[in-house]
C-alpha cells in the first residue's frame, strides 16, 4: 500500500529489528520515527524523561533522562538486559533551552546542560550499546543533528556548537566502525512542524497579536526564506530515517542528510 507521495508505508524490511529511538514522546519527529519503523516490522524501543499514560505499562519504554549519565546507564542495562542490545540506534533527543540576551547571559550550567543534551547523551548511549553490536557483527546508528549547525544565532550558539560537535563526531564514528560492519550517518533536519514548534508559533501569534500563519511565516522569513514554502512535517524527516537504517542505504556511511526544503544554499 502507497500513500498519495507515493511513498511504502506497510512494507516489513525490519522485521526482527531491535531498535531505539531516543525522546521518541511528544508529536516530534522521534515520535514520528518510533511510528514508522513500528511500521516497517521493528520492535522499536523508546525513552523520555516522563512517562505518557499510554505507555505506562509497556517495556517497549523507558522512562529517564539520557542528558545524564545515570539516564544512559539505565536505559543501556535494560536494553542489554531485556533485548540483548539493539540493532538499531536513532540518537534523536536534543533541544535548547539556553536564555535569550546574548552570550553574557548564557552561563557555563546553560552549555554544560546544551552539550549534555545534544552532544553527550549519544556518545554515551553509542558507548553503551557498541559492543553488543561489535559482538553481533552489526549495526545502524542514526544521529539527528540540525541545520543550526551551520547558522548560529546568538541565542542559539550553544546549541549550534554542540550539534556541530555531534556531525564532526557521527563522521569520525563512522570511518572507525564501517569496516566492522557498522553504519553511522547523520540527519540534518531544518524547520520541522512538530508539536513544539506549534507551540512556539502560537505563542508568536499571541504576542504579536497576528494568526498562526503570519507568525508561522515570520519563522520562517527568520531562516532566510524556505524555498519550497513550507515547513517540513515530521513523518518527513522519520522517511529519511526509515531509508537510512534500512538495507536500502547498505552503502551509505558517514555523511550528513539535510533536510530542510532548501534553506541551506552553500554547496
Amino acid at each position: 500500500m502507497e500513500n498519495s507521495n507515493h511513498i511504502i508505508i506497510d512494507s516489513k524490511e525490519l522485521n526482527g529489528k531491535r531498535v531505539l529511538v531516543t525522546g521518541g514522546t511528544g508529536g516530534g519527529m522521534g515520535e514520528a520515527t518510533v511510528k514508522r519503523l513500528a511500521r516497517a516490522g521493528a520492535t522499536v524501543i523508546t525513552t523520555a524523561r516522563h512517562t505518557p499514560d499510554e505507555l505506562k505499562d509497556s517495556d517497549l519504554f523507558i522512562q529517564a533522562d539520557i542528558s545524564t549519565p545515570e539516564g544512559t546507564t539505565k536505559v543501556v542495562e535494560y536494553l542489554l538486559k531485556r533485548f540483548g542490545g539493539v540493532d538499531i540506534l536513532v540518537n534523536n533527543v536534543g533541544g535548547s533551552s539556553t536564555p535569550t540576551g546574548g552570550v553574557l547571559k548564557q552561563t557555563d550550567a546553560d552549555w554544560q546542560r546544551t552539550f549534555e543534551t545534544n552532544l553527550f547523551a549519544a556518545v554515551r548511549l553509542d558507548r553503551g550499546l557498541l559492543p553488543s553490536m561489535l559482538e553481533q557483527g552489526g549495526g545502524v546508528i542514526v544521529h539527528v543533528t540540525s541545520i543550526q549547525r551551520r547558522f548560529p544565532g546568538e541565542n542559539t550558539m550553544a546549541y549550534s556548537a554542540a550539534k556541530a560537535a555531534l556531525t564532526n563526531y557521527s563522521k569520525a564514528l563512522a570511518t572507525e566502525l564501517a569496516p566492522k560492519g557498522i553504519r553511522v550517518n547523520s540527519v540534518a533536519p531544518g524547520f520541522t512542524e512538530t508539536k513544539a514548534a506549534e507551540r512556539l508559533i502560537e505563542r508568536m501569534a499571541q504576542e504579536r497579536g497576528c494568526d498562526y500563519s503570519d507568525a508561522r511565516q515570520s519563522l520562517m522569513d527568520s531562516l532566510g526564506g524556505i524555498p519550497i514554502g513550507r515547513t517540513a512535517r515530521p513523518e518527513e524527516v522519520a522517511e529519511l530515517v526509515a531509508f537510512l537504517v534500512s538495507d536500502r542505504a547498505s552503502y551509505i556511511v558517514g555523511a550528513e542528510h539535510t533536510i530542510d526544503g532548501g534553506i541551506v544554499r552553500t554547496i
